[in-house]
């Protein structure tokens, strides 16, 4: 079998998530690696064991190099995935895939005219629970659709102390708990009900107005700590905390809230569904269970078991019912998905991963929603 040969752009926190997935496909052979300088990107191609470092521009012109994975910072995204696909080369985008609407649009057409694969990363629906409620909902186990609640809380800007890349907009965009966490959380929301959000009305806040910058660079979740010398103090202008309400297009309303600012709470994504038949409660931490709501006979508690699962989602589990999947699984089950289509050589017509177009799609309701926070007004999609 020819092996599919990719690139890896950026080595943060995410980067190596990705290799770390494309190394469980069989097919797959991780072959280069670029990151900001040569210096730094022979450092990691060492560190993570990939053949090959290069600028991204080397890399472009790399004839054997199949696809790119964007891993950067956002405001890379959409000059890194438009260079990509003028060169030939399919695309897998981290989420935003744009800081700008007018980007996303761009990217979108462009990756039309080619025909290349492309995707966003919404790894999220690739919990093979997530798309057992999906096909559950499509069969009529739910019933319509009520109310939906989401949150997705976390704690890794807790402190004054903490300081990443995302809270600068220049680098992540005018919104950040919003892009960065809840664009998972609604992209999750409206592939889980097959409903689309018409309407927004939400409200941030901002903790802490400013922060203790470091002086050096640190990694996300690297845990390392400095010493007060090695900070200064900058204002901080996005959000820590948001909380938006919702209607949807089959006239019902729901509502998400999300925090980086949880003590406690290190990556928890949780939804309820209320249908007329059932209601739905899935939560990140718990990934394997499903707790199923009734009010006329006992109440249901469903575990991963390929065994009870609809074919569809049986087919994101790669071990028997007892054995626990989670997040790094999720990349794996859906680079699987991308990579057949990339074997086909183009986009598929009815893609079953998400794809720039989903990658638009939540980077517009991500701009009302910023809208509307400035407005403190409801705004339509």
């Amino acid at each position: 079998m020819k092996k599919i040969k990719a690139a890896i752009v950026g080595t943060g926190f995410i980067g190596p998530a990705h290799l770390e997935a494309l190394r469980r496909i069989p097919y797959v052979e991780v072959t280069a690696l670029c990151e900001v300088n040569m210096e730094l990107a022979r450092a990691k191609a060492d560190i993570l064991g990939i053949p090959n470092a290069y600028t991204f521009e080397e890399m472009l012109q790399q004839k054997d190099i199949d696809v790119v994975h964007i891993c950067t910072p956002n405001f890379l995204h959409y000059s890194q995935s438009k260079a990509a696909l003028e060169a030939g080369k399919h695309v897998v985008c981290e989420k935003p895939l744009a800081t700008k609407i007018e980007e996303a649009e761009e990217l979108v057409a462009l990756a039309k005219e080619t025909g290349l694969v492309n995707a966003v990363h919404f790894n999220l629906r690739y919990y093979p629970m997530v798309r057992q409620m999906k096909t559950m909902r499509e069969n009529g186990d739910l019933g319509e659709v009520y109310s939906i609640m989401g949150s997705y809380l976390q704690d890794w800007l807790f402190l004054k102390t903490d300081y990443n890349w995302r809270l600068e907009p220049d680098k992540s965009g005018d919104s950040r708990a919003i892009a960065d966490i809840g664009s998972h959380l609604l992209d999750l929301t409206e592939y889980v009900t097959g409903l689309k959000v018409t309407e927004v009305m939400a409200d941030f806040s901002t903790v802490h107005k400013t922060r203790l910058k470091p002086l050096k660079a640190i990694e996300t979740y690297s845990g390392k700590m400095l010493q007060e010398s090695d900070y200064e103090e900058v204002p901080i202008n996005t959000e820590d905390h948001a909380t938006v309400m919702l209607r949807f297009d089959n006239g019902n309303k729901g509502s998400v809230t999300v925090s980086q600012v949880n003590a406690g709470r290190k990556n928890r994504l949780n939804i309820e569904i209320a249908g007329s038949k059932s209601n739905y409660e899935w939560c990140s931490e718990k990934p394997n269970e499903l707790w199923i709501g009734k009010r006329e006979s006992a109440n249901q508690h469903l575990m991963k078991d390929p065994s009870l699962f609809t074919p569809e989602a049986a087919g994101l589990i790669s071990f028997p019912g007892g054995h626990n999947e989670g997040f790094p699984d999720t990349s794996k089950q859906m680079f699987k998905e991308v990579y057949a289509a990339i074997r086909e050589g183009k986009q598929p017509d009815e893609p079953s991963f998400p794809t720039f177009e989903d990658g638009h799609r939540e980077l517009l309701i991500c701009e009302r929603i910023i809208e509307s926070h400035r407005k403190q007004s409801w705004v339509k999609i």
